[in-house]
């Protein structure tokens, strides 16, 4: 078919993850490969009467259009919980509500980015941001983290010597994909970088919610005294994804762009999911639910973490995740986790490669695992799996550096 498609769509590619999911609907296979949540802590009977609720006191409304904005009473609890629970001090005008956090990533490119401008990320980053953003054609440059997150000396000295630079985007939070959460310390070094330079900070924070060590700390957007954050949240990871809600949190003219935006792309979030999410919070004590969501995904991390040290090789480094979704997989160098996800594959078994994590690629012996989704059995069955598989691998590579060495 003669079909003429615009050049950016050869830069774009299809989340791995994604793909991936195809893959894994089986029932017989043991995913850690999706950011998927826990199906059984949904309030599917709490839902039914909030439906039934808001249908009786909201009536057509709730079938009707709404503002762009979103929904008054539900931007005012969003800009409670995050003065309450990121020390903000922000309000409902603050606020718009997106079709989940992952438009505002795409808002991001749109508002921000022109061809060939450059996007600064951690190094490893969420591959779902870097396909969002790679529509509108930029260069990513990739910052090297350690374990506290995004290296501080090595930011300032791409920002003092490239003047192309157009954004960072950061998860500081339990990032995605490896877990890591950056110290009090290094985020005041981040503000104080970025006020120099006055460069726009995306800080993607979906699981800032689920903590299960340590102490909360500040948002970056609690510490932007110019304006230059723009946080965006989502109720996918602390209540349901399949309303689809998300919402970011800017200075008034960069929320003016991302509104024009959001009338070019879909006009508005559902009305009626807002309104329901809304009532659940009236009728309900969303703070529950997040704990009741914490004490699920700290026990699956523990059992998850204390597997891998029982069964993977002492040669395989992890992270320890103070929270969130995810920990982050190292393997020796000889092994590829994109060759070795396909034999896990055949086992039953699902994860997702590191490689698609860096967006100019070149690292192949890492993978991402999630511990949220399989119940307890399952983690321990599958990376028992996955450790028989990954012994295979280091032998079939001692033979060959042995051969090699004759």
């Amino acid at each position: 078919m003669a079909v003429r498609f615009a050049d950016r769509m050869s830069k774009i590619e299809g989340s791995a993850i994604r793909e991936l999911l195809k893959l894994t609907a089986r029932p017989e296979v043991i995913s850690f490969a999706g950011g998927m949540p826990a199906p059984e802590l949904f309030p599917v009977e709490e839902m039914k009467k909030v439906s039934v609720a808001v249908l009786e006191e909201q009536g057509r409304t709730a079938l009707q259009y709404t503002s762009t904005e979103g929904y008054l009473p539900l931007r005012q609890k969003i800009a409670a919980r995050m003065n309450n629970t990121l020390k903000t001090n922000v309000g409902p005008d603050d606020i718009l509500i997106t079709s989940g956090s992952q438009q505002g990533l795409d808002f991001s490119g749109k508002t921000f980015i022109d061809k060939g401008d450059v996007i600064l990320c951690e190094s490893p980053s969420y591959m779902g941001a870097l396909n969002a953003m790679k529509a509108y054609e930029p260069e990513f440059i990739e910052i090297d983290t350690d374990n506290d997150g995004m290296m501080m000396e090595d930011l300032e000295k791409v920002l003092a010597s490239n003047d192309k630079v157009k954004m960072i985007y950061v998860i500081p939070d339990f990032q995605n994909p490896s877990g890591r959460t950056w110290p009090l310390e290094r985020r005041l070094k981040f503000m104080e970088i970025v006020n120099k330079y006055e460069i726009p900070v995306i800080e993607d924070n979906p699981y800032g919610e689920l903590r299960f060590d340590g102490e909360s700390l500040p948002s970056l957007k609690s510490l932007d005294t110019k304006g230059l954050v723009l946080y965006l949240g989502t109720f996918s990871k602390i209540f349901c994804p399949g309303y689809r809600l998300g919402w970011t949190c800017a200075a008034p003219e960069i929320l003016a762009k991302f509104n024009i935006c959001k009338q070019g792309a879909d006009l508005q979030a559902s009305t009626i999911s807002q309104m329901e999410v809304s009532k659940f919070m009236d009728i309900y004590d969303l703070d529950e639910h997040v704990e009741k969501i914490k004490a699920c995904y700290v026990k699956r991390r523990d059992i998850m973490l204390q597997t891998m040290k029982e069964e993977f090789p002492d040669s395989v480094e992890f992270t320890h995740p103070q929270g969130g979704l995810f920990t982050w997989v190292t393997f020796p160098k000889g092994i590829n986790a994109g060759e070795m996800a396909k034999k896990c594959l055949e086992k039953n078994v699902a994860y997702v490669p590191g490689e698609s994590f860096y967006p100019n690629g070149g690292v192949y012996n890492t993978c991402r695992l999630n511990y949220s989704n399989m119940p307890e059995e399952k983690i321990v069955e599958g990376i028992k799996r996955m450790g028989e598989v990954l012994r295979e691998e280091l032998a079939k590579n001692d033979e060959k550096e042995l051969a090699t060495n004759k």
